[in-house]
C-alpha cells in the first residue's frame, strides 16, 4: 500500500493520517480483536494468537514469528539475534520458522536449526507449499535422531521456560536474553550472535555451514559456567552451560505436554557459585485458565548451600495458594565436563547431598569428560548433502567457469551464489575484482538486508554460448531464492563493443502461491560488487548526479547512499589516479532506485539497488548494467 494513502482513523488513534502512521498498529489491532473474540468464546481458556505484524503492546495479545524466512545458513544465523531483539522490544514469545519457510533445507541445515529452535521461546517448524518435505524424518535417519533429541531437550526444560514466562509477565524480563546480559562490562560478548540465555542457562550453537561446535572457542561470560547435557551431546546440537549460583527445574521427557502430570518427578540442576551457594525458582499453575490471577499458582524458590562435606537443598520461599504436588525430587549437582552428583528426596523437604573427596570428584569429572568426548566423536553426523533438492541445468565441478572475450577475463563460481571472483581487464592487466570463492567478489541479493538470499545459493548454468548473435560470449545462470522466486543472471561480452561486458539480472516469479494473489514477498534486487583498491589513497568514486551536481566520494567519507536526484545519471566510475584508469559502471537509471558506496580496507562496494516491491510473473525486477575501463587525464 502506498505511503500516500490516507486513513480516516478514530480520533483516539490519531484521526486522519497517512498509511505509515497506521501500518503497524493495524496488525496489532487485528491481533487484539482476535484475542478478545477467542476469550469471549471461552472465558476459561487462554487464547493463543500468532502474528507477524504488530506494534508496541502486541505481546499482550499474540506471539510473534519472524516472518517468511529462507532455508539458508544466513537465516539460521539471523534467527538468534532476531528472536533476542524481539524479546528486548517487549515480545517475549517469539521465534522463527524452523528450517526456513521459503526454499528447501538441507539435512544438516534443518537439524542444526531444530537444535537451536527447540530452545527458543516460540518453537515451530513451518514451510510453504511446493517446497520439499520439512518434517524431521524427511532428511534421513541421522537428522531425525538429532531432531528427536532436540525436542526431548525442549520438553525437559519446559518448567524453566514456563517459569521465565512468569517473570516476563510480572517483571518484563525477556525469556531469551543476549549473552552479554550475564556480563555487561564485556563488550566482546555484544558481538556474539550464536549464543543466548534462558535465565541462567547459556545455549551455545553452531550456526555456520562450516562451523564445528566443539572445534570453535566458546566465549563465556565472566564467572563460573558448568557445561552439562542430558547424556545427549551431539556435534549438531547446541552446547549447554549453567551459571554458577543457579538452580533450574527440569522435567522428564514427554511425547506431548498432556502426558505430564503434577506428580511427575521434578529434577533440579544445581550449579554452585564461588561461595558454595545457588538459588532458583519454579513457577506452576493449572497450565490454562485464569485461576493464577486469584492466587492459584505456586512460585517456589529453591536454595542450595555447601556446608562442609554436604550440600543442603531446601525450599527457602513460596508464594501462591496452589497446593504443592506430592512428588519425588531429583537433584543433580553439576561438577563441570557433564559430570554430576545425584540424590533423591521429596519435594518440599530438606535434602542433604554428601560431597565426595577432591580426588573422587576429579575422577568423576575425568570419566564424564571421556564419556562425553566419546559420544561426540562417535555420533552419527547429519550429511551435508542437499538430499532430494536437486538442481536443473549443467552439473559443474568445483572449478570456476572462465569467460575470456574482448577486453575481459572473468571467473564465475555458479555453486556459491553465481559469484564473480575475478574481473580482469586484459589490455591494462588490471584485476579490478579478486575474491575468495565463498565471500566478497560480485554478489547479488534479493533483499535490502546484507547477505540476503541470492548470494550463497547454488546457481545452475542454464546456457553457455561461446559465440551467438550480437555477443562474443555469454553465460546464463539462475538460482532458486525461495518462495517461488528465481534470480536470473546473464553475463556477456558484446560483439558491437568488446571493450564492455554486461550483466543482466532479474528476480522472476516462477511459482508464487495463489493465496498471495500471484505476488511474491517483498524483494529488492541489490547488486553488490566488491572491487579491489590497488592504490587506496589515490582512489575515489566520481559521477554527475541526475540533478547536475558533481560528486567525488573518497574513502574517508565512509558509507554514502544516493537517492532521488542525487543518484548518478546512468554511470559512475571508480577512479585510480595511480593507474590513470577508471572502471566505469553504466546502468539504466529507470531500474536503479538507490546507489551505495561503502569503503572497506583495500576495497570498495559500488552497489545498485532496484525498487523494493513484490514481483509477479508479469512484472519482474531488473537491473541491466555494464562495465568498461577508460583512461583518465
Amino acid at each position: 500500500m502506498p505511503e500516500s494513502n490516507i486513513h480516516r482513523g478514530d480520533t483516539d488513534l490519531g484521526g486522519r493520517q497517512n498509511h505509515s502512521h497506521y501500518h503497524n498498529v493495524y496488525g496489532m489491532l487485528m491481533a487484539q480483536s482476535t484475542y478478545k473474540g477467542m476469550k469471549l468464546a471461552d472465558e476459561k481458556k487462554r487464547p493463543f494468537v500468532l502474528t507477524r505484524a504488530g506494534f508496541v503492546g502486541s505481546q499482550r495479545y499474540a506471539a510473534t514469528w519472524t516472518g517468511d524466512n529462507l532455508s539458508t545458513w544466513e537465516h539460521l544465523h539471523m534467527s538468534i539475534p532476531m528472536a533476542i531483539q524481539l524479546g528486548l522490544s517487549g515480545q517475549p514469545l517469539a521465534g522463527p520458522d524452523i528450517g526456513g519457510y521459503a526454499g528447501n533445507a538441507t539435512p544438516q541445515l534443518f537439524g542444526r536449526w531444530m537444535g537451536v529452535g527447540s530452545m527458543f521461546p516460540f518453537c515451530r517448524g513451518h514451510s510453504e507449499r511446493d517446497t520439499t518435505d520439512h518434517e524431521p524424518w524427511s532428511f534421513g535417519d541421522e537428522c531425525e535422531e538429532v531432531c528427536r533429541v532436540a525436542l526431548q531437550r525442549r520438553y525437559r526444560i519446559l518448567p524453566l521456560i514456563y517459569t521465565l514466562f512468569y517473570f516476563a509477565h510480572t517483571e518484563g524480563i525477556p525469556v531469551a536474553t543476549p549473552t552479554f546480559f550475564a556480563d555487561t562490562k564485556d563488550l566482546e560478548l555484544r558481538t556474539h550472535e550464536n549464543s543466548f540465555m534462558l535465565g541462567p542457562l547459556l545455549v551455545y550453537a553452531s550456526t555456520g555451514k562450516d562451523q564445528e561446535l566443539y572445534e570453535m572457542q566458546h566465549k563465556l561470560p565472566k564467572g563460573i559456567w558448568l557445561d552439562f547435557d542430558f547424556e545427549d551431546s551431539h556435534p549438531d546440537l547446541p552446547a549447554l552451560y549453567l551459571k554458577g549460583g543457579s538452580i533450574i527445574p527440569v522435567a522428564p521427557p514427554h511425547q506431548h505436554v498432556d502426558e505430564a502430570t503434577p506428580t511427575d518427578d521434578l529434577s533440579l540442576l544445581v550449579a554452585l557459585d564461588e561461595h558454595g551457594k545457588a538459588e532458583g525458582s519454579l513457577y506452576e499453575d493449572d497450565g490454562d485458565g485464569y485461576e493464577y490471577t486469584k492466587g492459584g499458582y505456586l512460585l517456589t524458590t529453591y536454595f542450595a548451600e555447601r556446608k562442609s562435606s554436604t550440600v543442603v537443598v531446601k525450599v527457602s520461599k513460596t508464594e501462591g495458594s496452589f497446593t504443592r504436588p506430592n512428588r519425588r525430587l531429583h537433584v543433580q549437582l553439576l561438577l563441570g565436563k557433564c559430570a554430576k552428583i545425584e540424590a533423591w528426596g521429596t519435594d518440599g523437604e530438606v535434602l542433604q547431598i554428601p560431597i565426595p573427596s577432591e580426588n573422587e570428584i576429579s575422577e568423576l569429572v575425568l570419566a564424564s569428560e571421556k564419556r562425553s568426548k566419546f559420544r561426540i566423536e562417535s555420533a552419527k553426523r547429519i550429511p551435508e548433502s542437499d538430499g532430494a533438492l536437486g538442481h536443473k541445468g549443467t552439473e559443474l565441478s568445483q572449478t570456476p567457469v572462465e569467460m575470456k572475450s574482448g577486453d575481459w577475463l572473468l571467473k564465475v563460481v555458479p555453486w556459491i551464489g553465481g559469484r564473480i571472483i575475478s574481473m580482469q581487464h586484459l589490455p591494462s592487466g588490471t584485476e579490478w575484482l579478486h575474491s575468495r570463492v565463498d565471500v566478497n567478489g560480485y554478489e547479488e541479493y534479493s533483499g535490502v538486508e546484507y547477505r540476503s538470499a541470492g548470494c550463497s545459493e547454488e546457481y545452475s548454468v542454464i546456457q553457455r554460448d561461446l559465440e551467438q548473435a550480437g555477443e562474443l560470449e555469454s553465460l546464463n545462470l539462475e538460482g532458486d531464492i525461495g518462495g517461488g522466486l528465481i534470480l536470473e543472471r546473464q553475463i556477456y561480452v558484446s560483439r558491437k563493443n568488446p571493450k564492455l561486458f554486461g550483466i543482466n539480472s532479474a528476480i522472476v516469479a516462477r511459482n508464487v502461491g495463489a493465496g498471495s494473489g500471484g505476488f511474491s514477498r517483498l524483494v529488492c534486487l541489490r547488486v553488490h560488487p566488491m572491487f579491489n583498491l590497488l592504490h587506496p589513497t589515490e582512489s575515489y568514486v566520481a559521477f554527475t548526479a541526475i540533478g547536475g551536481s558533481h560528486h567525488e566520494v573518497w574513502p574517508e567519507s565512509g558509507e554514502q547512499l544516493f537517492e532521488g536526484n542525487l543518484r548518478p545519471n546512468g554511470e559512475w566510475m571508480l577512479v585510480d589516479k595511480g593507474l590513470g584508469l577508471a572502471l566505469v559502471n553504466l546502468f539504466d537509471i529507470r531500474e536503479v532506485y538507490k546507489c551505495l558506496v561503502h569503503w572497506g580496507t583495500g576495497m570498495v562496494n559500488l552497489e545498485l539497488w532496484s525498487e523494493e516491491r513484490p514481483v509477479a510473473k508479469e512484472c519482474p525486477l531488473n537491473i541491466r548494467h555494464k562495465y568498461e575501463v577508460r583512461a583518465i587525464p
